[in-house]
């Protein structure tokens, strides 16, 4: 997800009771709901679309989800202590104890990829062990209801304590009302699943059930049919009722590139990357890789790759 979305979980945590266990317990929640995405800094040593395979593994497996809010809790603890040293501590600020904030950084890394696993992108959970993609299919990696939702529960919670009232009924009903929309989005999905979105023959071999954006509890249904094309409803923006007959450009055979991998480390983490990787022919015959999930007709630069040393072989009935 967003890190607006993760922020927001951090603070909606802390205002259902948590921050009242330590003081500084709200960055700690707050920054620890951040931290994966400190992978992102890969950007600075990464060209072209070397990201892709980086991304939302090493940060948010086991290894780091125990080191990182063990570094945000002492840096907090070490501030704490600086303040006190300089006679600038806050006098309202609760003690400081140094085994909850640990537990509530870990608490709000915890929910990171968590989250993330929500999206059709997905996250490699038990990096470094076993670099496997796991999705979840369920909400769209921006989704403005959540942010509505969350936004409403933390300003009228902050409003309610201010005004000497209780925060905490708010911010736990604004948890459970969010859990309940994610689970029936869940349910959406494996329903979605279940019936292939009722989709006509022929039926795919591969089918992935991705949540759209703002009209959150629909579903763009992709699939790949028995000749290798990745086709999706969402492409042409035909509401004809025809199943998935909603394909655009000149979709090439999908040769053996696992040579060619070795040789090109852009290539190499696409692949790794892609869930439902397909070729398509440009303009001059120019052959470029793409991810039916992030597919976007209006900007094609966007996840993919251009193979200049490919040729096109057309699948057979486009």
């Amino acid at each position: 997800m967003d890190n607006l979305t993760h922020s927001l979980v951090g603070a909606i945590m802390g205002q259902a009771g948590l921050k009242r266990k330590t003081g500084l317990a709200m960055p700690a929640l707050i920054i620890g709901a951040n931290l994966p995405d400190v992978d992102a800094a890969c950007f600075f040593w990464l060209e072209g679309t070397e990201h892709l395979g980086f991304r939302r593994g090493i940060t948010h497996g086991p290894p780091a989800l125990v080191i990182l809010p063990l570094i945000l809790a002492g840096i907090l603890w070490y501030y704490d202590r600086w303040q006190t040293k300089r006679g600038k501590r806050p006098e309202g600020r609760l003690p400081v104890h140094f085994g909850w904030l640990y537990a509530l950084s870990f608490l709000g890394a915890l929910s990171h990829p968590l989250l993330d696993w929500l999206n059709v992108y997905g996250v490699r959970f038990w990096e470094p062990f076993a670099p496997t993609w796991s999705y979840g299919d369920t909400l769209f990696i921006i989704d403005v209801w959540i942010w509505a939702l969350l936004i409403v529960s933390v300003w009228w919670g902050y409003a309610r304590e201010k005004a000497g009232g209780n925060q905490r009924p708010i911010a736990r009903g604004g948890i459970t009302i969010m859990l309940a929309y994610i689970a029936l989005n869940w349910t959406i999905t494996f329903m979605t699943y279940q019936t292939k979105g009722v989709m006509a023959e022929p039926y795919p071999s591969e089918f992935i059930a991705s949540p759209m954006p703002v009209l959150s509890l629909g579903r763009e249904r992709i699939a790949q049919l028995e000749d290798g094309r990745w086709i999706s409803d969402a492409w042409d923006g035909d509401d004809a009722g025809n199943g998935y007959r909603h394909t655009v450009a000149v979709q090439c055979a999908m040769p053996d590139l696992s040579e060619a991998r070795h040789d090109n480390s852009q290539l190499d983490a696409f692949l790794f990357w892609s869930r439902a990787p397909f070729l398509t022919r440009g303009e001059g015959g120019s052959v470029t890789l793409h991810d039916a999930r992030f597919y976007d007709p209006r900007a094609r630069e966007r996840f993919s790759l251009p193979l200049p040393d490919v040729e096109c072989e057309e699948l057979g009935g486009g």
